[in-house]
């Protein structure tokens, strides 16, 4: 598909990535992220084989243990597809994986995990020195809830887009300083509006850059739709973005319909079919949940996001923010900013108000006592009007 030909764009670096060029002008890449058990190397090289051939110009799993990173390298030379590989807290693992794929996104607030005695700085260092000899792309990815632990509290606490920007941009400056320029920028949120603040902050500082957009834990369709719709029309209609990401909460045997919408979407900016509003203002209870990855450990998750947004209608008259995640890696920070938040674990799920814990609860009896929460909390708004 070429609608990215028909956009107007900024002057953006070309970043090699296997078979595909990022930026300088060259059509948008659709990309998608594989909702199987990395370890299962049957199953997920049919999934990023079926993402492919559906469109998906880079395919991302999600690797944090060595044995996941030799299934990795295992999958890449099985299937032909360009794949991006997701670090999430072991960074070493990058000096396996560099040699065999096309690129290695890596998280600046995990890099604060493991072996907190060596700077930041160093492990970049490294990562970037094992890009250069294994002819591998970077893309730094900020997400709003593991953002660098010093840079988010340099900033109010209510003010969640600078620690987001100043990182990414001092990620990218320190690559630049190493001679590395081979990388993408990702800076990622819930909440559409942040996302296009963000975006397009850091493009008025670093225009040259590409930029990967989208809008994480978007959510089910069609919400998860409308969500990540608005932040790419309001970012690539001014020339922002070279490669995006539809990320939706679907069971596996749907998750190429994140590629689908997303070429759809780009078409639609590309011949004018946008919305005229610029906020995503929601009414009712706003369901946050994360795209099925090979990060869920339970796939129940999917479910358990679907039965809440059906629960969770009869409260339609009130303005409640629930975050459903899928995994131990997003799941703790990524919950904190909503009123009510689930983070699912293999055999339980683990209920917060805010930042608080509630306690962990097993599957069956969860749908319960959320509601008992939502109840609670309207009960408790209501006493302060």
């Amino acid at each position: 598909m070429t609608t990215g030909n028909l956009l107007p764009r900024n002057s953006t670096r070309a970043i090699e990535v296997g078979s595909t060029i990022i930026g300088a002008g060259n059509p948008i890449v659709v990309q998608s992220m594989c909702a199987t058990s990395t370890r299962d190397i049957d199953l997920t090289s049919q999934q990023v084989q079926t993402l492919a051939d559906a469109g998906a110009k880079v395919v991302r799993l999600a690797v944090d243990s060595r044995k996941e990173a030799q299934a990795a390298l295992e999958i890449a030379a099985r299937v032909e597809a360009n794949l991006c590989i997701d670090l999430q807290e072991n960074w070493r693992l990058a000096q396996i994986l560099a040699p065999g794929v096309a690129k290695i996104r890596y998280n600046p607030g995990h890099l604060h995990h493991h072996e907190r005695s060596i700077d930041w700085r160093e492990k970049v260092r490294r990562i970037a020195s094992w890009a250069a000899e294994g002819d591998t792309a970077l893309r730094i990815g900020v997400n709003c809830g593991s953002v660098d632990p010093a840079m988010k509290e340099a900033w109010p606490a209510d003010d969640s887009i600078s620690p987001m920007v100043t990182s990414a941009l001092e990620h990218a400056e320190f690559l630049d300083s190493i001679g590395f320029e081979r990388y993408v920028v990702s800076l990622k949120d819930s909440d559409p509006n942040l996302v296009i603040e963000a975006n397009r902050r850091f493009a008025e500082q670093r225009p040259e850059v590409p930029l990967h957009l989208g809008v994480t834990e978007a959510g089910l369709p069609p919400d998860g739709i409308i969500k990540t719709r608005i932040a790419f029309e309001q970012l690539v209609s001014r020339g922002i973005g070279d490669t995006v990401r539809v990320s939706l909460t679907l069971p596996n045997p749907q998750k190429s319909q994140e590629v689908t919408v997303g070429h759809e979407i780009l078409e639609d900016i590309s011949q004018g079919r946008v919305r005229s509003v610029v906020h995503y203002q929601g009414e009712g209870p706003n369901i946050i949940s994360c795209p099925s990855c090979s990060r869920v450990e339970n796939e129940a998750f999917v479910e358990l996001a679907q039965q809440g947004k059906q629960m969770s209608s009869q409260f339609s008259q009130h303005d409640i923010t629930i975050a459903v995640m899928g995994c131990r890696v997003n799941g703790p920070g990524e919950t904190d900013d909503a009123d009510l938040g689930l983070w699912c674990a293999p055999s339980f799920v683990n209920l917060k108000r805010g930042s608080e814990s509630l306690g962990s609860f097993p599957y069956d009896q969860i749908l319960q006592r959320l509601q008992q929460e939502i109840e609670a909390l309207i009960g408790q708004r209501g006493s302060t009007q």
